[in-house]
């Protein structure tokens, strides 16, 4: 590439053949163009790779880069992180789509805030959507966050849709996400939190996140109450009766969203 882009977009990538285009179409749609895209594919058995080498000859802002055993999404987003050259750092899953302005619209609120970590409203749609982020239609399945991000007020629940989330790596490093099998976004988002910082959300919706299947709601919302105990207790610390509050907030603003 000729010049360093200013935000790395983290993309791991595992057998998502039926949307990946999608997702890859809603990055290149950005109406702010200086991005690099770190997709690494996590050991598919489709056409992942083949298709993210399609769009890398396309286009040489997709990065591609190849697992051939499984990695697990944290280690797979990680490995991104640690070979992102940009100023700023997103995130934007396999299976979900930005809006056209998302980046130039966060990339000025960052400026304008100055906060190190930022993130916005988002949409839910369906898990069969199948039309790109560009012809979207606004509906009224719409996911918010607090204005105003701080450690104590993260442990209720995690509110940072990580397809939303940007952070500074000027300002914070290339922050890793702790190797956990679920949760770990979260568990980033509170480290950076950890450290004094305060995060900023956009209160508009820029992205779009593909709903679980019908099928799959109970035991996700079981799976959540697993992992968010671990992150609470083998993480972050936190007594059982400070972790037990954390998590009947946590479960219930997912019972919530998960009715919109």
């Amino acid at each position: 590439m000729s010049s360093t882009p200013l935000v790395s977009v983290i993309m791991p990538v595992h057998n998502a053949a039926g949307t990946l285009g999608q997702a890859l179409r809603s990055a290149q749609a950005q109406t702010h163009t200086e991005w690099e895209l770190l997709a690494v594919d996590d050991a598919s058995d489709d056409e992942s790779w083949d298709l993210l080498a399609v769009a890398a000859a396309a286009d040489e802002r997709v990065v591609p880069i190849r697992s051939t055993e499984p990695l697990g999404a944290a280690v797979a987003r990680n490995r991104a992180i640690e070979r992102a050259r940009g100023s700023w750092v997103a995130f934007l899953d396999s299976d979900d789509l930005w809006l056209p302005g998302k980046l130039e619209r966060q990339l000025a609120f960052g400026a304008e805030t100055g906060a190190p970590l930022t993130y916005s409203w988002y949409y839910k749609v369906a898990a069969d959507f199948a039309g790109d982020a560009v012809d979207f239609q606004p509906n009224d399945r719409v996911i918010r966050a607090p204005e105003e991000l701080t450690y104590r007020r993260m442990l209720r629940a995690n509110y940072i849709g990580c397809l939303t989330a940007m952070y500074d790596r000027d300002r914070l490093g290339a922050r890793l996400m702790p190797e956990l099998r679920k949760r770990h976004d979260y568990a980033l988002w509170l480290s950076i939190l950890r450290d004094g910082h305060v995060a900023r959300g956009l209160p508009e919706p820029l992205a779009l996140y593909r709903a679980a299947r019908p099928g799959a709601l109970s035991e996700k919302k079981l799976d959540l109450v697993r992992h968010n105990w671990q992150l609470y207790r083998e993480v972050e610390r936190l007594s059982v009766p400070r972790s037990a509050l954390s998590l009947a907030t946590a479960t219930l603003r997912s019972v919530r969203n998960g009715r919109r």
